[in-house]
């Protein structure tokens, strides 16, 4: 062996793979489909929402953008909640699992003092300024964290005893938005609770107890005076459509004319007659499909439910594709709750299911639910990111 080559090989070696981006990193996992997906849903949600109000603002004599404006605040602030949420280790989010679902509880507790504000007969925001907070859309994502922690400890086994204790975490916060009442709300916890459950290990027996359960407690918050009137009869609109069209059904009877009305190509972009005319209350929140409907056509309808598709296809996808049980559970919960929501709202607006308040996920408008949706995705997000640390 020659001096120089002695030299060269006692050299220190730098690693190879220090020189190497590393493969795990978790922003190289970003599941960038499903991000795009929902800034797109989102920025139409904003559109539809100035559409919603522009005319009517102009009539009142109001500043017609300011529908506009809000909402695309609170879009960039979910953005800025979704990145937030995405960028601390989702396991860190279990281990505080408790505080969160413990906060989210005296909220709802708070919001029934005379601290909460009522609209439209539920008690269930905080009022500041002109801004509002409604602590149940936040609990949604607490109740996600929280049961799906629990039900992983156990790795796909829940007995009775562990069934009766995911059970009690979830009937907390369902028995608070009763009290409310917010009977769509509370259908999407109680959603939320089937979907985390039925993946988590509960016994087919016990999922068949549970349903049968969930159907003889609607019969008796309907029969039991738990509800006002008014409320049942939006419950149960859709069920007798030739009923009174001056009171429960109206709204129903609009929302699928404007639907109707809006062809395969729909009238245009701000063009629609039932919504230029507000014939349809709240459209821009519950009934905010119903903008698309009349305006984009069925076309338009048919591109947002395959972005929603899309959206609901990488949400499962990465429940299959994480790395430990907690982050499937917490996909699952995500993906129960949007599929709620969105069958539920679009079923509501063309008459198939009751009217009960639900929003569209990204498109109603909203602050509460904004922020917690674009959580919500953030949350899986981390989930696919991680699936390799």
């Amino acid at each position: 062996m020659t001096a120089t080559s002695r030299t060269s090989s006692s050299l220190p070696r730098t690693p190879v793979t220090s020189l190497r981006r590393n493969p795990t990193a978790a922003w190289r996992h970003l599941d960038v489909v499903l991000l795009f997906t929902t800034v797109v849903v989102s920025l139409l949600g904003v559109l539809m929402v100035y559409s919603a109000t522009r005319q009517g603002r102009e009539d009142a004599g109001l500043d017609p953008t300011t529908f506009l404006k809000r909402q695309a605040i609170w879009v960039v602030g979910g953005i800025v909640v979704m990145i937030a949420v995405a960028l601390v280790d989702y396991r860190k989010f279990r281990d505080w699992a408790i505080v969160l679902y413990g906060g989210v509880v005296l909220a709802l507790i708070a919001v029934l003092s005379p601290l909460g504000s009522e609209i439209r007969g539920t008690k269930g925001w905080f009022q500041f300024g002109i801004l509002q907070l409604q602590p149940a859309e936040f609990g949604k994502l607490a109740l996600i964290i929280m049961l799906g922690s629990f039900a992983a400890m156990f790795g796909g086994d829940l007995d009775v005893r562990r069934l009766g204790v995911a059970l009690a975490i979830a009937v907390v916060p369902i028995a608070l938005i009763m009290v409310q009442p917010d009977v769509g709300t509370m259908m999407v916890f109680c959603a939320i609770t089937m979907g985390v459950l039925l993946v988590g290990g509960v016994r087919p027996r016990h999922m068949v107890a549970l349903t049968f359960a969930g159907l003889m407690g609607v019969a008796a918050i309907l029969n039991l005076g738990l509800l006002e009137e008014y409320q049942k009869e939006r419950l149960t609109a859709f069920l007798d459509q030739e009923g009174d069209t001056q009171r429960s059904a109206y709204n129903l009877d609009q929302s699928k004319i404007a639907i109707g009305a809006g062809g395969l190509f729909g009238r245009g972009l701000f063009q629609g007659t039932q919504t230029n005319l507000s014939y349809v209350p709240e459209q821009e929140t519950d009934f905010i499909f119903t903008v698309v409907g009349e305006e984009l056509g069925f076309v338009g309808t048919g591109t947002l439910l395959s972005l929603f598709a899309i959206m609901m296809w990488r949400v499962w996808r990465t429940a299959q594709l994480s790395r430990d049980y907690t982050g499937t559970l917490m996909c699952v919960g995500v993906l129960s709750m949007f599929v709620f929501q969105i069958f539920q709202n679009v079923g509501m607006t063309m008459g198939i299911l009751p009217i009960t308040g639900i929003p569209l996920p990204f498109v109603s408008y909203g602050g509460s639910a904004t922020l917690a949706g674009f959580a919500a995705v953030g949350l899986v997000l981390n989930v696919h990111m991680r699936r390799f640390s």
